[in-house]
């Protein structure tokens, strides 16, 4: 019987990555240097936003705006803004920031969760646009966001300040009514809907964020509001350069072992795999996976399975922990694309099995079989392949084989090891 399971190897990519910074003191002196003394005044009442991606050091960041609004006699709340997430309930949205390790006890600070928004604006196509009530009610709303590719769409503003004012600050509310206009929106209204909000709501300054390749915090800028959309262009610029990537344009097989939303808006960053729910928005450079399996879901995704129709099987142990509720409420909020993210795949009983099914539909030998197998598409650094892709390895400078092929293997139950 010929061997269908290939043998494979431990891999270390190595990046030229841009340093870590000292998070706490560069976040201090931008907040000092963009005027926050003179912009919160005695007494303000401060928003500050929290959104529910794995952002590095995001508790950190938080806790210290909220001490420097103190420092300079403001009043200082936490606002959850991450549209419909959480099952687009108040207690949800606290037990995601929770889960970050954002809780009022370790903030130092009151969070405030409603999800009521008011229409502050219409766009000039007549759909209106939402924002918080309690962000509203603030004297002060500081954006809090990390810059990166977002996973449906490719544009010169992407995930960042913006697109946290638009979807996070309107709640489930301007998520959806937002993502009603599909593509379109993406690539045309989310400048315009941040202008909207920006001369409507009390935004009073930005905090973005840049990580390296290493998921590490690697540039922070305290920004007027005025500047975001200049800026936010040239940070994304920056994010994309220092994004992790798979060093291989073309995989036959990639195992993913979690998903998760702390790992990517949709389970497992497109930016990542190529996979794109849209297809036609996959940029040329990134590679082409004909089958992608997803094995579990993370602890901190609490369920929530968006994404998982981007893969081709999943196992059941991945299936039995989703929360169709929490997934629904998202997808649907997205839209038509969430339709598609929240589809699910083939479902086989182990993880043997799931595998064996992606190698069983691609008809090749396991010498030939190009698979790659990842803990999750924000870690890296270090994966497995199989033989066939031994030699693009040892070709790329950037690339270290980390011992001899082994037998992929599984345990009693059908896990793989």
């Amino acid at each position: 019987m010929v061997e269908m399971f290939p043998n494979m190897v431990d891999v270390k990519q190595y990046f030229e990555a841009v340093p870590a910074i000292d998070h706490k003191e560069v976040l201090k002196n931008e907040l000092r240097s963009a005027g926050l003394a003179s912009i919160i005044k005695p007494g303000y009442k401060v928003a500050i936003t929290a959104g529910s991606r794995g952002v590095t050091n995001i508790a950190d960041i938080i806790k210290t705006i909220v001490e420097e609004v103190k420092k300079v006699g403001g009043k200082p709340f936490i606002i959850p803004a991450m549209g419909s997430h959480g099952g687009a309930t108040s207690e949800g949205q606290i037990r995601v920031l929770s889960d970050l390790g954002i809780t009022e006890e370790s903030m130092g600070a009151k969070i405030e969760a409603s999800m009521e928004v008011k229409e502050v604006g219409r766009l000039e196509n007549g759909s209106p646009v939402y924002v918080s009530k309690v962000a509203l009610g603030a004297d002060a709303v500081i954006v809090v966001g990390r810059v990166k590719p977002h996973t449906d769409f490719k544009d010169e503003v992407e995930s960042g300040l913006m697109k946290m004012m638009v979807i996070g600050l309107g709640k489930q509310k301007g998520a959806q009514t937002f993502h009603s206009h599909g593509k379109f929106g993406y690539h045309n209204l989310i400048v315009p809907t941040a202008r909207v909000i920006m001369e409507n709501a009390p935004i009073k300054l930005g905090v973005a964020i840049v990580e390296n390749q290493y998921h590490e915090t690697a540039l922070i800028k305290a920004l007027a509001p005025q500047d975001f959309e200049k800026e936010e262009k040239k940070l994304l610029v920056k994010a994309k350069e220092w994004m992790m990537r798979i060093p291989f344009n073309q995989l036959d097989f990639l195992i993913v072992e979690k998903i998760g939303k702390n790992i990517s808006g949709t389970g497992m960053d497109p930016n990542v795999t190529g996979r794109f729910a849209w297809p036609e928005e996959k940029p040329k450079d990134l590679p082409d996976v004909r089958i992608i399996a997803a094995l579990d879901l993370t602890r901190e995704t609490e369920g929530n399975a968006i994404g998982v129709g981007l893969a081709d099987i999943i196992t059941k142990r991945l299936f039995d922990k989703i929360n169709f509720n929490d997934t629904y409420m998202n997808s649907l909020t997205a839209g038509v694309i969430g339709l598609i993210a929240a589809k699910i795949p083939t479902t086989m009983p182990t993880d043997k099995d799931a595998v064996e099914l992606g190698l069983t539909l691609l008809n090749k030998r396991a010498d030939e079989v190009r698979v790659m197998r990842i803990k999750n598409t924000l870690e890296l650094s270090k994966f497995q392949v199989s033989e066939a892709l031994l030699e693009e390895v040892r070709s790329n400078s950037k690339l270290e084989v980390l011992g001899a092929p082994q037998p992929m293997q599984f345990d009693i139950l059908g896990n793989l090891i």
